[in-house]
């Protein structure tokens, strides 16, 4: 194990020294990045049964609804199955046709209403083999392509099932006509497709915006998406007490001593090692961590590392490790034109799940 950067200018206090981020670069192979499509340990065990509509929210139990029909409509035979297919399932001789009619799911809403629960829910319920099926974000996708190429993942994904993406994100172009012109080829394979995304703050109250959106973006697909809005508030914050303060630097190093594989990193430099790791890493760059202890958490200075930001924070949200920081809280990350911007939406999510992570890290400190 490695010394920290923050540890080493304090006094020992346990006989290992907490890990460091920034002296990881791990190395992730194509195939890890496919067989690792599938819901992240924190939606494990989630089930329809196991998400909690609000009694307030109906559109929330008409959701649970709709996605165990459709859950239970993708059992049998692939449709695309029924004759040999040529290269890339193109050619295809005696193939059954693809159903007609919507053969995708898009989940409308705001943060924190389940979405991802009940998209992660849908893999669960769908009759067929895990290596049937795939879920990963939308980065994760767009990275899966990065490492295979475009040819080849669609080769690998067209057997699949169902494919749910999670975090549909509108505010790149380029990556949106990719992902749209690849999901349009497994669409064609008879792949089941079920997306997720997030409203934009400043729209929220105003109906499909975000659907509209989606369904505009990906162009000739919107045919094949049915869209339910799921209405309700940030479950995260219903009802649980205001994010706690950051700790003292003495009490977050503290704590990452006493905390077994616990990783001690100053934020600032952190920052800067995501720069060097390709963001399709930082699943791997947390493995095996049981907490992440930050030191002197400034504001983030720029566009290009608040979005290296934004994609740890989802893994460390999918892995459910506990952030403990010292310094500026964590809604004050982002500065007010970033907030403002085009990609406010991610920001928010990240300040969203940091907020949840850092009130699972208090026990740390009382723990320490």
């Amino acid at each position: 194990m490695s010394s920290s950067p923050a540890a080493s200018e304090v006094s020992p206090i346990a006989d290992v020294a907490p890990l460091s981020l920034c002296a990881r670069s791990p190395h992730v192979p194509a195939d890890r990045l496919v067989a690792e499509m599938v819901p992240p340990p924190r939606f494990d065990s989630v089930r329809f049964a196991t998400y909690l509509p609000d009694p307030n929210q109906p559109s929330q139990t008409e959701a649970v609804r709709v996605l165990e029909e459709f859950a239970g409509g993708l059992g049998g035979a692939h449709p695309a199955t029924g004759g040999r297919r040529g290269f890339l399932g193109l050619g295809r001789s005696r193939a059954a046709k693809v159903p007609a009619g919507p053969r995708g799911v898009y989940l409308d809403g705001g943060y924190g209403v389940g979405k991802t629960h009940l998209l992660a829910s849908l893999w669960h319920a769908t009759p067929a083999e895990p290596a049937l099926k795939a879920f990963g974000t939308f980065v994760e996708l767009t990275n899966l392509v990065g490492a295979l190429g475009f040819q080849q993942t669609v080769q690998t994904l067209s057997g699949h099932r169902l494919l749910c993406i999670d975090e549909f994100e509108l505010d790149d172009p380029g990556d949106t006509v990719l992902v749209s012109t690849l999901l349009g080829r497994l669409v064609d394979a008879g792949v089941a497709l079920a997306a997720t995304s997030n409203t934009l703050p400043g729209k929220l109250g105003e109906g499909r915006f975000a659907a509209a959106d989606f369904l505009r973006e990906i162009q000739g697909l919107s045919a094949h998406f049915r869209a339910l809005r799921i209405d309700g508030e940030d479950y995260r914050h219903r009802g649980l007490p205001e994010a706690p303060a950051p700790f003292s630097e003495e009490q977050v190093t503290k704590a990452a001593y006493a905390t077994p594989d616990a990783s001690l990193d100053a934020f600032p430099q952190l920052l800067d090692h995501l720069a060097k790791v390709h963001p399709s890493r930082y699943g791997a760059l947390t493995d095996g961590l049981n907490a992440v202890c930050l030191t002197d958490v400034q504001p983030v200075p720029d566009q290009s590392t608040a979005l290296r930001l934004v994609v740890l924070a989802d893994r460390l949200y999918d892995r459910e490790v506990p952030v403990l920081a010292a310094g500026l809280p964590f809604d004050r990350l982002f500065s007010e034109e970033m907030l403002n911007g085009g990609y406010r939406k991610k920001y928010f999510r990240a300040i969203s799940r940091l907020t949840a992570l850092a009130r699972d890290a208090k026990g740390l400190v009382a723990a320490g």
